[in-house]
């Protein structure tokens, strides 16, 4: 974009490989979590490039806010779907998360072939108390926009206890907390009626003319047919057939593969409120019920996706890479192999839905420019999902904190740097990869000063 370009000037028009080379750019540098990744799209297409105009870019974000699934993902596949097409909403949806899965697996690698090296093991001593800081932020950011009332105070108090007591399964509590919003939004809409978090940003000052303007009528490809949604449907289920079928023929329903492509079938209709409140689904199925890797392991896995551009629940790709590696499922010969195919599998059927949401759904949100009103089932989901989110800082904090149980001795570094780290986030608003940064050197030093 031509920075002396007058504002009121509509933007030339954006070619497929120009935009392409964005969608590649952004994920490489899509850090900072759902939060951080919109504001750098609206940063750069809002503000700076004006592809999109301020109210069709929250548009389009609000309906990606109601949707299962990482919303900064969909939102980049919505608008490459509306300024080009299937394809161009394939490519930007993708791009966004196929640098990080390369990333993960990596990272991955090295974590499990060298993690006991005393460097490696140093660096994760400090990010895993920063990670539990960063849960607890998260719940706070969430909670602060979403409890808005006592009754979704209530609701997220008895998703806690729930999930923290009862060991409900996730999807229970998703399903419980729906049906009260159903009832609660007839018998009292006004409290039902705030919460969902519909957006970023505010609708703040015009930044000019865009491309895609407010009263740009949606393209031809935008409008609502039943024939286009029908052909998504029907491919949707043929690309998620294909490979399930193929799986089961050649190994069996049983096989791990298999199953690790059913399970997280089941999480990507389940992320509501973001990656944070499926990790409980997650680590329930992955490591309670199957035995993928260990409740260390998945703390471990999520710094590491902390630390990695693209959508938090790509921490699914380590997920199945070490079940992959760790069960052996090609041999002992192939561990690397077993991992990266179980971490593109389970990619895959995470994010297929994402796709089909937006390709399917885009056309009936285009034929409308009013804002979405957030449902009240919704609302009440936002606000279970705040208590879920707070148990997961309890089970992050108890396994970083006692790391070899209650039996066992409190570690009073990781005390500090998870405190230190929780006061920078919360108090001082410090970005988070500064954040774990910092701790990564900080636990390196601890440990190098303990003797390794």
């Amino acid at each position: 974009m031509d920075p002396m370009q007058p504002s009121h000037v509509k933007p030339a028009a954006v070619g497929f490989w120009q935009a392409f080379a964005f969608w590649l750019k952004l994920g490489f540098i899509s850090f900072g979590g759902p939060a951080g990744q919109i504001a750098l799209m609206h940063q750069e297409l809002v503000e700076n490039r004006r592809w999109i105009s301020e109210r069709r870019f929250l548009h389009a974000l609000n309906y990606c806010m109601v949707l299962p699934g990482p919303e900064a993902q969909q939102l980049a596949t919505y608008i490459g779907w509306l300024m080009h097409r299937t394809p161009g909403g394939i490519v930007a949806g993708a791009l966004f998360v196929l640098p990080s899965l390369l990333i993960l697996v990596a990272l991955s690698w090295i974590y499990i072939a060298f993690g006991e090296l005393s460097v490696v093991a140093g660096l994760f001593y400090g990010i895993k108390p920063a990670v539990t800081a960063i849960v607890v932020q998260a719940a706070h950011r969430i909670g602060s926009r979403a409890l808005k009332n006592n009754a979704l105070w209530a609701i997220a108090a008895a998703s806690f206890t729930a999930i923290f007591a009862f060991d409900v399964p996730f999807p229970l509590i998703v399903l419980a907390a729906a049906l009260a919003g159903h009832i609660g939004g007839r018998l009292a809409p006004a409290t039902f009626a705030v919460g969902g978090g519909g957006g970023h940003h505010g609708a703040g000052p015009s930044h000019g003319a865009a491309l895609i303007d407010d009263t740009t009528p949606p393209p031809a490809h935008a409008r609502f047919r039943w024939r286009t949604l029908a052909l998504v449907i029907v491919a949707g289920a043929a690309l998620w057939a294909l490979p399930m079928g193929v799986l089961t023929a050649i190994v069996g329903w049983d096989h791990t593969l298999t199953q690790m492509s059913w399970f997280f079938t089941k999480a990507a209709l389940l992320t509501f409120g973001g990656a944070y409140a499926v990790l409980p689904y997650v680590y329930q199925g992955a490591v309670e019920h199957y035995g993928w890797l260990t409740p260390r392991q998945m703390i471990d896995g999520l710094a590491l996706g902390e630390t990695t551009p693209g959508p938090l629940i790509m921490v699914v790709a380590f997920v199945g890479f070490v079940g992959g590696y760790v069960k052996a499922v090609f041999g002992p010969d192939a561990p690397f192999l077993a991992g990266a195919v179980a971490a593109a599998l389970v990619t895959w059927f995470t994010f297929l839905p994402s796709f089909l949401f937006i390709l399917g759904g885009g056309p009936l949100v285009e034929s409308t420019h009013g804002e979405l009103r957030f449902t009240a089932p919704l609302t009440a989901i936002t606000a279970a999902v705040v208590g879920v989110i707070l148990n997961l800082a309890l089970f992050f904090g108890y396994h970083v904190l006692w790391p070899e149980g209650f039996h066992g001795r409190f570690d009073p570094g990781s005390a500090v740097i998870a405190a230190v780290a929780a006061v920078a986030l919360l108090r001082y608003k410090r970005n988070v990869i500064q954040v774990i940064a910092a701790c990564a050197v900080a636990g390196l030093l601890i440990k190098l000063a303990a003797g390794g």
